[in-house]
């Protein structure tokens, strides 16, 4: 009788411990195309990433680089101060884009072009994301907002 129970229980933990890790599994499973990693322009311009990953890259549009094309195609520069990366995206920019200003965008770096397939800008006048803010400090140019 007591080695029925013992068994029955070592049954349940061995169950419990296999719908454990297949539920993790396939949340891991489920989560891959929505874990987006954030990369300055620095970064990208070291280690380009494939063509077929998706990530985020941040840092300032660069003065003077903003050209609004024929049709929906807007294509800028974006730095932190280290390098530069080009930008194209079709699509309506934020209200907020402008040059000089903050912005984070998702997408893909193909032949030496970031095609962004979305583009946030800063909300506010002092806002800027932090990984943004973080890398801008990391290449010097960062400038704390005055009060």
């Amino acid at each position: 009788m007591k080695s029925l129970k013992k068994q029955r229980r070592i049954q349940v933990i061995a169950l419990t411990v296999v719908a454990l890790i297949v539920s993790t599994g396939l949340i891991g499973y489920a989560m891959r195309d929505g874990i987006n990693f954030f990369r300055s322009p620095s970064q990208v311009m070291e280690e380009p990433p494939q063509p077929t990953e998706v990530f985020r890259i941040g840092g300032l549009v660069e003065e003077g680089s903003l050209e609004r094309g024929q049709g929906e195609t807007i294509r800028f520069s974006v730095t932190d101060g280290g390098a530069s990366v080009a930008v194209t995206f079709t699509g309506v920019l934020p209200d907020l884009f402008e040059e000089n200003q903050g912005m984070v965008g998702t997408g893909r770096y193909v032949n030496g072009v970031f095609e962004a397939t979305e583009i946030l800008a800063k909300h506010d006048e002092t806002y800027m994301p932090k990984e943004v803010v973080d890398a801008l400090k990391e290449q010097g140019v960062y400038q704390e907002p005055e009060s």
